[in-house]
């Protein structure tokens, strides 16, 4: 019976679907399909995707806020759209501080020689030459008063400052080839150790950036730490809390290593050689194009991902793809829709990963776009192609996303979940600015693809986990959904849907637009 009602919603959506595109004049329907028949022909016979991620990802590399990668990929972003005759520019919002990672060497050299893998975290500082200590474990104290009695023996030494894991294989390996009753015990060792660290640390009686910054002042050599991301070879790479020492993170086998040598009196030394540059207080800026409307050019629709990425690989898939999505779906545009209805315009972000202050900044910025914003589509959650379309908590949002959904050829289309009307981001990613001052902001929300383990924030999100077949489903999508929101003759309706009892709108968060002095 289930089965039956299912297949009978769907009958009754596609009759409504049809229904609607019946009232629509035969004319306007073959424009339509011509329009979209020329967006998936130009994707598929001439795509640039694979250009662009190489000359982008492989070429300049990450995109740090506030380093000189972020200003060449923008320069490269600003290049393309000229060479595609787009008007572009670079607006800045703000100032943040800025800093170049240079080369991260660690060593073990005794008890015996070994290279480690790790690096240096973003704005970490320079080693100026190579540093030798011995490394210590953070110590196991009663309470505030006891740690600050050990802290003078960091000096001069290397601090380990995170647990070790149990095992480095990831829970899925456990369930592929581990007895229950071994993976059960693995599980509960795992939390007990984890519960037992957390009580180390907060037995300092200082947060984690707070306590980076009294062992710096206690004469600490520098801060070891791994925060591994539960997959073979993967940790996140964030930032550094320290100001004159570098805070290195280390592979989770390295890590246990000099862990175990240290707790069992082998004493190890390790030799850290960082190299990275302070470059003062730069500008902080978003990267905008557009192709300007004909018939309501004051009314817009937007192509929106964030350009910055975090720095331990080369941001491939945070939020590389994104990027690449709406270049290719602007390129594509350009071509075959020339003259569009309405203004798009793309927002390539900054400063996303320290709070969306790239879009925040735009939308307190600019009231004249967002109070005229026919619709916003976002991408911000790897390579893999959209499968979830919500209504953000907008009460009409099913009576348009539908009709524009349903031009995309089948292959797209019918893998969409839709759920209206959704729910209001709140965070997350770059149309939650949007949302949060009632603005009909969207997000592509993308398979999986192992992002949370493997790619988001990691020193492995490169070139080749990009997933092109579905990176090119996504420029279409992206190009036929902003084609038919440019079309669409009425404006799109902000009314908010009734939220479920305890749930609120959220409120709109403003942009950061410094980091402060260095």
């Amino acid at each position: 019976m289930k089965t039956f009602i299912n297949k009978t919603k769907l009958g009754l959506s596609k009759l409504a679907l049809g229904l609607s595109l019946l009232s629509t004049p035969m004319w306007a329907q073959q424009n339509q399909k011509s329009t979209v028949d020329a967006i998936v022909k130009e994707a598929t016979e001439n795509s640039q995707l694979k250009r662009m991620a190489h000359e982008l990802l492989d070429g300049i590399g990450p995109r740090l806020v506030g380093s000189t990668k972020m200003v060449q990929a923008s320069d490269y972003l600003l290049g393309q759209y000229k060479e595609w005759g787009i008007e572009a520019k670079r607006q800045n919002y703000g100032t943040w501080r800025g800093w170049d990672r240079g080369i991260s060497s660690i060593d073990m050299v005794a008890p015996w020689v070994k290279s480690l893998e790790g690096t240096q975290l973003a704005f970490s500082p320079a080693t100026q030459k190579p540093k030798t200590g011995e490394t210590i474990i953070l110590a196991e104290v009663a309470d505030s008063i006891a740690f600050k009695a050990w802290l003078p023996q960091v000096k001069g030494k290397f601090v380990l400052i995170s647990m070790p894991q149990i095992t480095g294989r990831p829970d899925y390996n456990w369930q592929e080839f581990a007895l229950k009753e071994s993976f059960e015990a693995m599980k509960k060792e795992r939390a007990e150790q984890t519960e037992a660290w957390r009580k180390r640390l907060a037995k300092t009686g200082l947060t984690n950036a707070k306590l980076a910054m009294a062992l710096e002042e206690a004469g600490a050599l520098g801060i070891v730490s791994c925060l591994w991301s539960n997959g073979f070879g993967v940790n996140k790479i964030f930032a550094a809390s320290t100001k004159k020492i570098p805070t290195v993170s280390v592979a989770l086998e390295d890590y246990g290593l000099l862990y175990r040598l240290t707790e069992s009196g082998r004493l190890p030394k390790i030799t850290v050689n960082t190299q990275s540059k302070e470059l003062g207080i730069v500008p902080t800026f978003n990267t905008l194009a557009e192709i300007k409307g004909l018939e309501k050019p004051q009314e817009y629709v937007m192509l929106s991902a964030h350009l910055d990425s975090w720095d331990g690989a080369t941001g491939a898939t945070d939020n590389g793809t994104g990027t690449l999505v709406m270049m290719e779906a602007m390129r594509i545009l350009k071509k075959v829709y020339p003259n569009p209805k309405r203004t798009i315009l793309v927002g390539h972000w900054g400063s996303e990963e320290q709070g969306l202050n790239g879009s925040r900044a735009f939308v307190e910025d600019h009231p004249e776009v967002v109070s005229n914003l026919q619709a916003l589509f976002n991408q911000d959650n790897g390579t893999g192609r959209v499968v979830n379309l919500g209504g953000s908590g907008f009460a009409k949002a099913k009576d348009y996303l539908t009709k524009w959904l349903s031009a995309a050829p089948d292959s797209i289309k019918n893998r969409i979940k839709t759920n209206f009307p959704g729910t209001p981001g709140g965070g997350g990613s770059d149309f939650a600015s949007f949302v949060a001052v009632g603005a009909t902001g969207f997000n592509l929300s993308a398979l999986s693809w192992s992002y949370g383990n493997y790619t988001w924030h990691t020193n492995r999100d490169t070139y080749d986990k990009i997933v092109f077949d579905d990176v090119q489903s996504n420029a279409i999508l992206t190009a036929i959904m902003v084609y038919m929101a440019c079309e669409e003759p009425e404006k799109m309706s902000t009314e908010k849907a009734e939220l479920p009892a305890g749930q609120k709108w959220p409120a709109p968060v403003k942009s950061k637009r410094t980091s402060g002095t260095l």
